[in-house]
Parts: C-alpha cells; sequence; structure tokens
C-alpha cells in the first residue's frame, strides 16, 4: 500500500497517440519514454508516475506491462471519445481481511454510509452553488441544502435517497451550468460540449479514484450506494460522488479563463468530440485539477479504507 509521503511526488500522464502513426511507450533507466517515429517525444520518470492514460494507437511491449505492474503504475486505454475501454490496474492482492470486512457490511451499515455520502455530494455541490450567487440567492440555496440533508437524515431505503441525490442534481446542473447554455445531464450521449467534457474529467477521476481504492486492497466491484451489477465497478462510483464537483468547478474556470473554445469542437452523428490535436489541450486541464486535489483525494480514499478497517474507531470520511 502506497504512503501519503510516497504519493506526494506522483502524477498522471496523458499520452496522445495519433491514429495510423508509429508510436511507442518503453523504459529506460528507470524512466517511461514516449517515442514517436523513432523519435523520443518526452520521458518521465516512473517513480513520480502512478498512472497512465493512453488514447490512440501506440505499441507496448510485455515488458513495458510487466514493468508497470512492479512499479505500481496503471495503464488506462481510452477510446477516440475519452471512454475506457481497457486496462491494467495495480492492485493490492491478497487483502483478505479488507475483503472479509467490505463484504461483511449490514444493510443498515451501508445505508448509513451511503447517507453520508450523498450529504457530503450535496453541500459539496451547494458550496460551489455559493461561489456564483449572490447574498439573496445564497439564503435561500443555504434554506434549500438545509431541507435536503433533513430529508437524507430520515431516508429508509437506498432507492429513496437516489431519489433526493437525483432532484437535487437536476436543480444543480442548471444552476452552476446555466451560463454554458445548459439542458440536460445526458451521460454518454455528449449531446453539448458541456457534457462531453464532463465524460472526460469525470472517466479521469473514476480511475484516479479506482486505482486508489484497488491499491489499499478493495475489491472495487462491491459498492454500498452503488449495488453489485455486473462489470460495474460500483464502489468507485460510491466514492467518486463528493469528487465530482472537482470537475465541475474546473470546466466553470476553464470557461472563465477561455480554455474552452466551441470552435475546438467536432458536432457529428448528434454528438461532440475532439480532433486529434486538441486532445491534450483538453486532457491537460482535467489533469490539472486532480494533481491539485490529490493529496486530499488520497487522503480521503485512505480515510475511507480505515473506516472500513475500525468503523469504531474512524468515522467515515468527509471530503
Amino acid at each position: 500500500m502506497i504512503s501519503l509521503p510516497d504519493f506526494k511526488a506522483k502524477q498522471l500522464l496523458f499520452v496522445n497517440a495519433e491514429w495510423g502513426k508509429p508510436s511507442h511507450l518503453r523504459y529506460a533507466n528507470d524512466n517511461i519514454v514516449f517515442e514517436k517515429d523513432r523519435k523520443v517525444q518526452n520521458r518521465v520518470s516512473v517513480h513520480k508516475t502512478f498512472a497512465i492514460f493512453i488514447r490512440g494507437d501506440l505499441s507496448l511491449t510485455t515488458n513495458f506491462l510487466k514493468q508497470s505492474k512492479e512499479h505500481g503504475v496503471s495503464v488506462f486505454f481510452l477510446k477516440n471519445n475519452f471512454e475506457m475501454y481497457g486496462g491494467m490496474m495495480t492492485t493490492a492482492e491478497g487483502h483478505y481481511l479488507l475483503r472479509m470486512k467490505q463484504y461483511e457490511i449490514s444493510e443498515k451499515k451501508q445505508l448509513a454510509m451511503a447517507k453520508i455520502l450523498v450529504g457530503n455530494k450535496i453541500i459539496n455541490q451547494a458550496n460551489l452553488l455559493k461561489e456564483k450567487t449572490s447574498l439573496e440567492e445564497k439564503h435561500v440555496l443555504e434554506n434549500r441544502l438545509q431541507s435536503v440533508l433533513h430529508q437524507i437524515k430520515k431516508v429508509k431505503s437506498n432507492e429513496r435517497l437516489l431519489g433526493i441525490e437525483g432532484n437535487f442534481s437536476r436543480f444543480y446542473f442548471k444552476a452552476v451550468f446555466k451560463d454554458m447554455g445548459w439542458f440536460r445531464r445526458a451521460p454518454r450521449t455528449k449531446e453539448d460540449p458541456t457534457n462531453f467534457l464532463m465524460d472526460i474529467g469525470y472517466t479521469f477521476l473514476f480511475n484516479f479514484v479506482d486505482s486508489l481504492l484497488r491499491l489499499h486492497g478493495f475489491d472495487t466491484y462491491k459498492g454500498f450506494y452503488h449495488k453489485l451489477f455486473f462489470q460495474r465497478r460500483s464502489l468507485a462510483c460510491d466514492l467518486i460522488e463528493p469528487l465530482r464537483y472537482i470537475i465541475d468547478r474546473q470546466i466553470i474556470k476553464s470557461k472563465n479563463l477561455g480554455q474552452i473554445d466551441e470552435a475546438d469542437f467536432i458536432f457529428s452523428n448528434g454528438s461532440y468530440s475532439l480532433p486529434f490535436d486538441k486532445n491534450s489541450k483538453y486532457a491537460a486541464v482535467f489533469l490539472e485539477a486532480l494533481m491539485d486535489h490529490k493529496e486530499a483525494i488520497f487522503s480521503y480514499i485512505h480515510g475511507f479504507y480505515r473506516h472500513i478497517m475500525d468503523p469504531l474507531k474512524n468515522k467515515f470520511p468527509s471530503f
């Protein structure tokens, strides 16, 4: 299991390999080397690398995968639209005691944990909204927040909790992205640039959180709010919830700074995408946001680990 002092030096890499062009990743003298047309484009120390996100077409050797595993570097393969289609995630194998505790959590305890999680998410969403509202609007928003938190406190089923979260999220998205022509949240359809950017940011965030959970030894398919579902990493779906506002805030910040240009996007067959030369630009926006919060995210995941191992001694963490 990685420690916080070791994690502080880690970074995330994004490799944008052009389709049809000969590109290659390899290790050389404890460095990860990216080559294109047999010329070195970049290199970085493996000891400073936590994960590599690869979009495009390049070659990897079995030795590269072996050394990535030995150095604890996760590798993610992304489609043209930034959806993950495969990868090699480093895990802390054999932590049977943690797995036993994870699977023995009662339904009552799972609901209690989920209520804290959703409350944390909604508080973070409300705080982001407060950054964009007037003093009078803040007062109205605070009343709404307290009402929702009161509802969460009284919830007696996971289904009802999902409904409360969904209702607040619809209100939140409409308000937080009102200056960006917001219509609705449409995951995966990418029907406007904002939804497309959210999907990119959430993909990076999700796999970052999943990697941290795996390094602690969790079975990330066993969640407590998102229940067991075939091939869904439900625990990562759970723990990402209070962190999503990081991506939302970064989109707003980038828009205000003029980093988001609608002319960069391509619209085809009802969805938006990016040309090759714009991928690194937008990937960097979100990886920068994750790096700015990486220590807090690590501490949050580690706090969750400590809670599962000894819930009487360690409270459920808040982000």
